[in-house]
């Protein structure tokens, strides 16, 4: 892996981290198209840290409120929402690396992923749920839909804004929420990703690589959760279901010739 396959990557996972079109999908995609399938753990744990980077980095001031507040009511439903993820993690987590290794419902994951932002849009004016007015449950179902974002092309962030916009959550807080619960999921990756790592050892790949490829990660995962609340706050979602749909369409069909 060079350093310019590395930055490219990099600027994948960062953008579509956040953005609602899957970032699993998309780094499996540009793994691909590099040849660099077998890259590595340390690659997606390296790259998945520069994510985690971005998203302490843009609310550094509501963690650190949380940190002085363990207990209030931010920090509980960050807690409740992660529990539901974590348990789907765990039990299902030797069927859904399968799924992400062979890549066969990459497709119909964009697709489906592109329907439910799409349904998600429609609601989008209905929500009146601020900060102060979402609930345990609501909690609970956002974690849930991002347990289920496991799946390679789910998007995560896809899922969980979609999740709080059905719940009535109006679409500025359904972001803010959507990327807090991101912090322990994206944490938790990271660090099961390490212990895998330390466990099992890993290919040597070029740390040049790897910090450039972290480094873009972080910038662009910044810009991705900066951009995403300024568009939800006037913008539509459905522009990044005619996107999935596209990408899924053309997918599936490679598949079916037997191209990809």
């Amino acid at each position: 892996m060079n350093w310019l396959e590395a930055a490219i990557l990099g600027m994948i996972q960062g953008l579509t981290e956040f953005l609602p079109i899957s970032s699993t999908g998309h780094l499996y995609l540009g793994r691909h198209l590099f040849s660099l399938d077998e890259a590595g753990l340390f690659l997606d744990t390296m790259l998945h840290f520069g994510t985690l980077l971005a998203v302490i980095s843009f609310y550094r001031h509501e963690l650190l409120s949380m940190v002085r507040q363990p207990w209030g009511k931010l920090s509980r439903l960050v807690i409740v929402g992660t529990i539901p993820t974590v348990m789907i993690g765990m039990l299902f987590k030797d069927w859904f690396e399968e799924i992400s290794r062979t890549g066969t419902t990459i497709g119909w994951e964009f697709l489906a992923t592109g329907f439910i932002l799409w349904f998600a849009d429609l609601q989008k004016k209905a929500g009146y749920k601020t900060l102060d007015q979402i609930t345990y449950r609501d909690a609970l179902w956002i974690g849930t839909m991002q347990g289920v974002a496991i799946m390679p092309a789910l998007s995560r962030s896809g899922l969980t804004i979609s999740a709080a916009l059905f719940r009535k959550i109006d679409k500025i807080t359904a972001a803010y929420f959507s990327f807090l619960l991101s912090i322990p999921s994206i944490a938790g990756a990271v660090l099961l990703q390490g212990m895998e790592l330390w466990e099992k050892g890993s290919d040597l790949l070029p740390l040049s690589s790897l910090m450039i490829g972290t480094a873009c990660s972080a910038l662009f995962g910044y810009i991705a959760v900066k951009w995403m609340v300024s568009l939800l706050q006037k913008g539509s979602l459905k522009v990044f279901s005619i996107y999935v749909w596209f990408l899924g369409s053309i997918i599936v069909v490679a598949q079916s010739i037997g191209i990809f």
